[in-house]
């Protein structure tokens, strides 16, 4: 890999990690997460960090195929990951620092269309790299429920 490309590929790759990083700094989601009543199902908590820093390194290769792919597409595909990244960080401060648990559900509702679109999109520029978005869906699929479980066991 040149040298050109092995800087934008760690630009894509470190993106979505340090934006994640820095958003879970600042939500303090472990010590809000352990006071919640939480379903059967729910994962502990140090899970987390492991799982989305797995996800965020997925999607920084993935939009880094499209980018370096020649697909007149790539640009609204890589908008629309702009945006789904964008919903995503803010999910995470409206249900631990707002504790707008209900809207935070329906935030990640958005999230999952606008993943959806994303992966539909990327599979008509690169397929590898929709396919590379399948676990973040299926997580926020997860993450959905989840959401929408400790909402109603807290009520």
């Amino acid at each position: 890999m040149r040298k050109k490309n092995q800087k934008l590929f760690l630009f894509f790759l470190f993106v979505p990690i340090l934006s994640g990083l820095v958003v879970g700094f600042f939500s303090r989601p472990t010590v809000v997460y352990q006071t919640l009543v939480k379903p059967f199902f729910a994962p502990p908590s140090y899970v987390f960090p492991i799982v989305w820093t797995f996800l965020y390194f997925l999607m920084g290769i993935s939009s880094y195929l499209i980018f370096r792919s020649n697909n007149v597409r790539r640009y609204g595909a890589l908008l629309t990951y702009g945006v789904q990244l964008f919903v995503n960080l803010l999910w995470s401060p409206i249900f631990f620092s707002l504790n707008f648990r209900f809207l935070a559900f329906f935030w990640i509702l958005l999230l999952i269309y606008l993943t959806a679109k994303m992966i539909v999109q990327f599979r008509l520029i690169v397929r590898g790299a929709a396919y590379l978005q399948i676990p973040y869906f299926l997580w926020l699929i997860f993450a959905a429920l989840l959401n929408i479980s400790i909402v109603l066991l807290n009520l």
